[in-house]
């Protein structure tokens, strides 16, 4: 009976997402408004990518559009483990961080491309509070909480679906991460949309619902380098990011609760400048994180609810541009600091500090335990929904 009954829940939320249930909603963009004037099919295909201890099949879908962008994405973590698109010249590379095989991403790894929750980023001392009752987490970032915990949604086998038409190609993953999973309450039910399109763009659609209150920030991670060699580092790559105001953190990164001016600030992109340049500047909070890791808040039209511009990052020696757009009040700029040269990815690369830069579209850190800052608390009554779009083209 209670499986029974599970059934019937799953299926409702799916429903629910599906039609966009609008009881009270988080978000209310909508994601079927991909351009379709092309008229060359984009394709998706599936294959083995080996098998998790348990036993368990793992499987690879690769996305390919009528100007050469092919995305490789495996149902274990909702992992990017491949992005290619050409340059300047036409010619197509890798772009973005991870390895060649299934095991690199079982064996620990710093989030390459994944799909990362219940909560993308930091949450203070592993543990919040809901009306009244606290709430334990793992501390599994020094003393705080880090990107959902030790076994989040990056280490999770998500269930998938396909859908091919004419101008995209859609990957739906689908898993319920259980009550008190991570120590975090309420059942949740996640869905995870990747679609491709003939314009080059790839976009992630979130939604989420839970029947109990519980915070809920998804994202993904992925680590991008636009030369398409990890052998460079990104210190050349210029980027714009639109917003004026940031979240300084403490010496555990760890958001002090302050909203502070980008005026006169290191940190401030809002004219593109290479990540170079200041990066090595003396300043505090650059000193805390070892280079950029921080979430800058963005400017954004508060009346327009699709995807507007968060960043723009562009690198010289390809001409490859990455736009970021998102609905999300935020995006975590890391610039690879704590990439080491311990970690050897594809083709035999070792990714040393600063080899690749991530973009992270979300709430603020920390927000559950920051009134101060948006909600990041979802209601059985609500329905969360976020949509990111990374958007290539070339200069």
């Amino acid at each position: 009976m209670q499986i029974f009954k599970l059934s019937i829940s799953v299926a409702l939320f799916y429903l629910c997402v599906l039609i966009g249930c609008q009881s009270n909603t988080k978000q209310t963009e909508t994601h079927s408004d991909m351009t379709t004037n092309q008229t060359q099919k984009v394709t998706i295909e599936k294959a083995p990518f080996g098998t998790l201890p348990s036993g368990q099949p793992v499987e690879i879908f690769t996305l390919r559009n009528q100007n050469g962008m092919e995305v490789k994405i495996t149902n274990y973590g909702g992992i990017i483990t491949h992005l290619s698109v050409p340059d300047k010249n036409g010619n197509a590379a890798d772009v973005t961080l991870g390895f060649d095989s299934l095991a690199g991403y079982l064996n620990g790894h710093p989030y390459f491309g994944a799909i990362v929750g219940r909560y993308g980023n930091r949450i203070a001392k592993g543990q919040f509070s809901i009306d009244g009752k606290l709430y334990k987490l793992a501390t599994n970032n020094g003393p705080n909480h880090l990107h959902g915990g030790e076994y989040g949604f990056d280490k999770r086998l998500w269930r998938a679906e396909t859908t091919e038409g004419e101008n995209t190609a859609t990957l739906s993953l689908y898993r319920v991460s259980l009550d008190g999973e991570e120590g975090y309450p309420g059942e949740l039910h996640a869905q995870v949309e990747y679609t491709l399109n003939n314009t080059n763009e790839l976009r992630m659609y979130y939604a989420a619902r839970t029947n109990k209150p519980t915070h809920v920030n998804l994202t993904n991670h992925a680590y991008f380098n636009l030369s398409g060699d990890a052998r460079n580092t990104i210190l050349d790559h210029e980027l714009h990011i639109n917003a004026s105001q940031f979240i300084p953190i403490d010496v555990t990164l760890i958001p002090t609760g302050e909203i502070a001016s980008l005026d006169d600030s290191p940190l401030d992109f809002r004219t593109a400048k290479a990540i170079g340049r200041d990066i090595d500047v003396e300043n505090q909070q650059l000193k805390y994180a070892g280079g950029f890791d921080h979430c800058w808040v963005l400017d954004k039209d508060p009346d327009n609810p699709k995807p507007q511009l968060a960043a723009t990052a562009y690198d010289p020696s390809t001409g490859r541009v990455l736009e970021v757009l998102t609905t999300e009040p935020g995006v975590q700029f890391y610039s690879g600091n704590f990439l080491d040269g311990t970690v050897v990815g594809k083709n035999k690369t070792t990714y040393q500090q600063r080899s690749g830069f991530c973009l992270e579209s979300e709430h603020f850190p920390d927000s559950p335990n920051q009134p101060n800052f948006p909600s990041t608390l979802l209601l059985p009554v609500e329905t969360y929904r976020t949509t990111t779009v990374y958007r290539f083209s070339v200069r």
